[in-house]
């Protein structure tokens, strides 16, 4: 039996459905897996030791983000009514995709005693070598006895410089890994920077299953009957917003606006004809699927954007000169599947440009190869 160490319960549309294809994907395999479910139980010189951790940048963006959330629920009581229908709808989502849990295994000293149990952990994908998650010592797999083998899946650092006073201890715990992949370019870089392996950059989960694939997971179903525009903003500049609304005059179609995802956002109030909230992963998928264009700043929603050769374009979450900026994946995305171009430089109507999806099928055939091969070797005797 194999742990699967992955962050399948945070209400991410991305990351939930990446996590659904890696236990897909385990299944498809006939591999024997569990979710490892860890309640963590610190003690007061942990508490202690895990402080600077808390000045990190990532995680200090991530926790202000968070905090504009919780305060636009306060002062808008009828998006902390909204926000809760769609938690509803992830829950319900959660309790049907994941089934396969282990113990739970409470504090550090119980998770490392539990790991025994396995054969191999596999972890990855989605930010989780974040440098901010880097003291935890869990989605690193530091907890993993030496004799378990210890897989990375499609890895991603989410940034493009480990920082300097945590180099040591990120090399410590990529040379204990026995097969290590990532899924950025930058991210592979690093790698061979601080080990000097030379490790391959693979495909996020959710492209083991193509559009066909996909419909037999998630059944296809048709939200509206009419062409839209389906806006999925993580972030909240206002001038994507306005570029959206500015394709909308141009087209006559209606946008569908997902609206206050990570964070309140005030232009959110506005934006959109047509604003769900009762939208679960399956949902979020359909409507993807029912599009004419989708606008998103998501990496995992361009990469579906893709699997159903939508007409797309990529808006820039973070600046390129932000220092907890995660636009790596979506850069190396892009250059694999040579589309650059499907990034927003000011000119929304460039949407509309058809794209050679032959070509884009064709790149990603070669990367799934690629993938699967590294899979065989990682898995190889575990079945």
């Amino acid at each position: 039996m194999i742990g699967v160490c992955i962050k399948y319960f945070h209400e991410n549309y991305g990351g939930m459905l990446q996590a659904y294809a890696t236990t897909k994907m385990l299944e498809a395999r006939g591999i024997d897996y569990e979710l490892i479910q860890y309640e963590k139980r610190r003690t007061l010189p942990e508490k202690i030791m895990s402080v600077p951790r808390l000045l990190n940048g990532v995680l200090l963006n991530d926790k202000y983000e968070a905090l504009k959330k919780k305060m636009g629920m306060k002062k808008h009581p009828e998006f902390a009514k909204n926000d809760a229908i769609r938690m509803e709808a992830f829950g319900r989502f959660k309790k049907k995709a994941f089934t396969r849990f282990s113990p739970v295994f409470a504090g550090y000293p119980a998770l490392c005693e539990g790991a025994k149990r396995y054969d191999a952990v596999v972890t990855g994908s989605d930010q989780l070598w974040s440098p901010a998650g880097l003291p935890t010592n869990y989605y690193n797999l530091m907890f993993v006895p030496d004799f378990v083998r210890k897989i990375s899946y499609a890895s991603s650092f989410g940034v493009s410089q480990i920082p300097w006073y945590q180099v040591k201890r990120t090399a410590e715990y990529l040379n204990r890994l026995d097969f290590i992949s990532m899924r950025e370019n930058r991210g592979s870089q690093i790698v061979k920077e601080l080990t000097g392996k030379e490790v391959p950059t693979i495909l996020d989960p959710v492209f083991s299953f193509d559009m066909a694939g996909w419909e037999k997971l998630v059944p296809a179903k048709k939200n509206m009957s009419e062409p839209y525009i389906f806006a999925y903003f993580l972030g909240a500049n206002p001038a994507y917003r306005k570029a959206v609304e500015e394709l909308s005059q141009k087209t006559g179609l209606k946008i569908v606006a997902l609206r206050h995802l990570d964070q309140y956002v005030e232009e959110d109030e506005k934006f959109g004809d047509i604003a769900p909230y009762d939208v679960g992963p399956e949902e979020f998928l359909n409507w993807i699927r029912g599009a004419k264009y989708v606008c998103t700043d998501s990496f995992h929603g361009t990469c579906f954007s893709i699997i159903h050769h939508k007409k797309f374009m990529i808006f820039n979450r973070y600046s390129d000169q932000s220092k907890t900026s995660k636009n790596s994946r979506i850069d190396s995305l892009c250059q694999n599947l040579n589309l650059s171009e499907r990034r927003f430089s000011g000119d929304i109507c460039a949407i509309r440009n058809e794209i050679n999806y032959q070509a884009v099928d064709e790149n990603l055939m070669k990367l799934k190869k690629q993938t699967e091969a590294y899979l065989d070797k990682a898995f190889d005797g575990l079945v």
